[in-house]
């Protein structure tokens, strides 16, 4: 079963228990909260968080800290740096806005090593590919930013940042330019 499942059967799991009390908000208003979609907890169910994070109705402001390597400098040591003084000073989430190279190795490093919830931007990844296997990022589809979305999400990404203004118009425009 899963968390909005739980919620929807009033079952308080062990995580609904443990964000509970974290927030401090009872139990009864976070299920309700969470079965009406206006709470949220962010974690993959393969992703071993020791500090899950949820947003939404009543809930204290979050801390999201980007990092993330660049096409001129990725390296996994730097990112994991960041990783961990983001952690040491009290980050609810980490966002990898990753870039370079070296993309996945990264993403699945910040993954092994985050205590926290881990965010991408999906669409970085089916650009990169798309540039990859076509020469520009307009050759990607869709169906490259589900695939990459699906897979991301098989590697235990928590939550995504999905940019919805980019569309298949947009997309053909780029194509004819």
């Amino acid at each position: 079963m899963n968390v909005i499942e739980s919620a929807r059967n009033k079952i308080a799991s062990p995580l609904i228990k443990k964000v509970s009390c974290s927030e401090s908000q009872d139990i009864k208003t976070l299920l309700k909260n969470i079965a009406s979609g206006k709470t949220v907890i962010l974690k993959n169910r393969i992703h071993n968080l020791q500090k899950p994070c949820a947003v939404g109705k009543g809930l204290r402001r979050k801390v999201n800290v980007n990092i993330g390597g660049s096409t001129d400098i990725s390296s996994i040591s730097d990112e994991l740096k960041k990783l961990e003084v983001s952690i040491q000073y009290g980050a609810d989430t980490i966002m990898d806005l990753s870039v370079g190279e070296n993309i996945k190795e990264i993403r699945k490093a910040i993954l092994a090593h985050s205590s926290i919830p881990v965010g991408t931007v999906p669409i970085y990844e089916a650009a990169q590919e798309a540039e990859r296997k076509y020469g520009k990022f307009a050759g990607m589809s869709k169906n490259s930013i589900l695939e990459v979305i699906e897979r991301q999400a098989e590697e235990g990404v928590d939550f995504f940042t999905v940019h919805c203004g980019i569309t298949q118009a947009a997309i053909s425009r780029l194509r004819e330019q």
